[in-house]
């Protein structure tokens, strides 16, 4: 007898006659109950009185439970306690009305084992009369790796790998409840966006494990600043957000202060301090947005507005915002069009030899005409390409511009040297010396006709990485200039190693002021001194000229001379002032 307890009441030890159908009988009787106790789930049969008749011996390790210990026993000793009643009345209800009942149909149910640990289990339930009376069959399948499975595929789809908080689809759904809760219960509540500041040159300088290793330092610091008191997650990127119930305005400029206050301190990374802040935007429910797409905008565009204030700011959205960002996205679509088709062209603003008048070079300006909103300023889509990743369009569009320029002065035997702006954008691309060395070679220029503009500012972010790259272009021959000299906070040690050869004098040493005098004649011994030549911008008066002729500065550019002109107003207006 096998130690189920169990045969078939065919089985030879209950009948044995010795015929062949008999013996026949007998084979598949054996082989039924070998496949009894071969079969990897757990087979039960019960009685109308939820006994255990039989069980196998996958039942045996599943429950831990021999089918001694089982035989004759009530099912619930397989149950939780706090199981046993509803048990008893499916099993009466199942024996009334009895239904085949397949895997994966029903919910999880739980199993307690002989040690009293409970484990997930799935169940089938089938049902058949023996001898008249009414017999049910459970097969019963521990779903233990199964259940851990699920949990890992769902924890994978709602949270984000690198950080362990919640990603961006189980945000959206924390944010979907809990607006829909405030409805109900009338409670605010605050979203709050958060951008890194500086990220995008770490990831540059150092690589993208720094940047993984800055975006997990700036989960763990959020939760240490939150302490569960609101739904963390990252949405991508370096982009976080914090979802805070019950919260009103206070609260919320409460918990973003002390957010900002968490990002100060630098971040390390071997021997490296990465320093970084963030900038947040602060969306409210239902004062700004009643739904949360709308309220995910109305952040969106206040942590914009953070970020366009400087580095560690927290800004409340405003009505004011929606219209702003109407603008920038108008402008954005128009912009991207007007790279892809026309409508973007470089004017030209002599630069002139103080002394003879004689045109020295030329700065090339971009100007925009667009066919349905006519004639936009630099300083309003130049801040729209620099958000919306155009930048770097445009500066391509800017140097091929300008090379086919040269090119054509060339053929007319009229060269002059083209002085092009670098976005902070194009000098940390790390193939802006390829990206210029094909630009002279497409167009067959000499590289000396070129000079590149980089602002002061834009060096001091990086002087090394700035001394790196002005370095390799000036090995290719183009000139280089430091825009805006004074204005920022260059070192002067560094200005020692930046290979630039013109400094460019920011328009507001012209005013007048015996102060701006004395700094102006300082700052031109200082050229001297460095061997640098020197171009004073903003020159609107005779009286400014002969000034800086006077304190020794060689060139000068501003609307006395001329005006930005196209290529064929600059031809005709050289002429004229030969």
């Amino acid at each position: 007898m096998s130690n189920t307890g169990f045969a078939p009441a065919s089985h030879p030890a209950a009948r044995s006659d010795g015929t062949a159908p008999a013996a026949a009988e007998a084979m598949l009787n054996d082989w039924m109950l070998e496949a009894w106790n071969a079969a990897p789930d757990g087979i039960l049969l019960i009685d109308p009185q939820g006994r255990i008749l039989v069980s196998n011996s996958a039942m045996g390790l599943i429950s831990g439970f021999s089918a001694e210990e089982l035989r004759g026993q009530p099912v619930e000793i397989l149950l939780p306690e706090a199981l046993h009643a509803q048990h008893r009345g499916d099993l009466q209800q199942f024996f009334q009305q009895p239904r085949r009942h397949n895997m994966g149909q029903g919910r999880i149910l739980w199993l307690q084992r002989k040690d009293r640990v409970q484990l997930p289990v799935d169940i089938a339930l089938g049902s058949f009369l023996r001898k008249g009376q009414p017999l049910v069959v459970a097969f019963v399948r521990d779903v233990t790796d199964m259940r851990r499975m699920e949990e890992r595929m769902q924890y994978q789809a709602t949270h984000d790998t690198l950080t362990g908080l919640g990603n961006r689809w189980a945000f959206q759904q924390h944010l979907q409840e809990c607006m829909q809760q405030a409805q109900v219960t009338g409670e605010p509540s605050a979203l709050l966006l958060l951008d890194l500041d500086n990220f995008k040159a770490i990831n540059d300088g150092y690589g993208h494990p720094a940047g993984d290793h800055v975006l997990q330092e700036v989960a763990k610091r959020l939760k240490a600043v939150l302490r569960s008191q609101g739904w963390l997650a990252r949405l991508g990127g370096d982009e976080f957000a914090v979802l805070l119930p019950h919260a009103d305005a206070d609260v919320a400029a409460q918990w973003a202060e002390q957010i900002l206050h968490a990002m100060q301190a630098p971040c390390a990374w071997g021997q490296v301090q990465l320093e970084f802040g963030t900038s947040i935007g602060v969306g409210l429910s239902p004062l700004d947005a009643r739904d949360p797409p709308s309220l995910m905008r109305c952040a969106d565009m206040a942590m914009y507005r953070a970020k366009e204030r400087g580095r560690g700011n927290f800004v409340f959205y405003e009505e004011s915002m929606g219209h702003a960002m109407a603008e920038k996205v108008l402008l954005s679509e128009r912009l991207r069009l007007a790279l892809g088709y026309g409508g973007i062209q470089l004017h030209y603003q002599p630069q002139i030899e103080t002394a003879t008048g004689k045109v020295c070079g030329v700065e090339a300006l971009l100007r925009w005409t667009d066919p349905v909103l006519g004639e936009i300023p630099p300083d309003r889509f130049i801040p729209v390409a620099e958000s919306s990743g155009l930048i770097l369009g445009l500066g391509s569009y800017v140097l091929d511009a300008a090379c086919r320029q040269i090119r054509a002065w060339m053929d007319q035997e009229r060269p002059v040297r083209v002085a092009i702006n670098l976005s902070p954008q194009q000098l940390r691309q790390h193939n802006l010396v390829d990206q210029v060395r094909a630009a002279l070679v497409l167009h067959q220029v000499p590289a000396h006709w070129l000079e590149l503009e980089v602002t002061e500012s834009q060096a001091m972010q990086d002087p090394e990485h700035a001394c790196r790259v002005l370095g390799e272009l000036a090995e290719l021959g183009v000139g280089l200039a430091l825009d805006d000299f004074g204005n920022g906070h260059s070192s002067l040690a560094y200005l020692q190693f930046l290979p630039v050869r013109r400094l460019k004098l920011g328009k507001d040493f012209m005013r007048a002021g015996r102060l701006r005098d004395k700094l102006l004649g300082a700052m031109v011994q200082l050229c001297h001194a460095l061997e640098l030549d020197m171009v004073a911008e903003g020159v609107e008066t005779e009286a400014q000229r002969a000034q800086l002729e006077k304190l020794g500065c060689r060139c000068y550019q501003g609307w006395l001379s001329s005006k930005a002109l196209s290529a064929s107003q600059f031809d005709a207006w050289r002429v004229q002032h030969l």
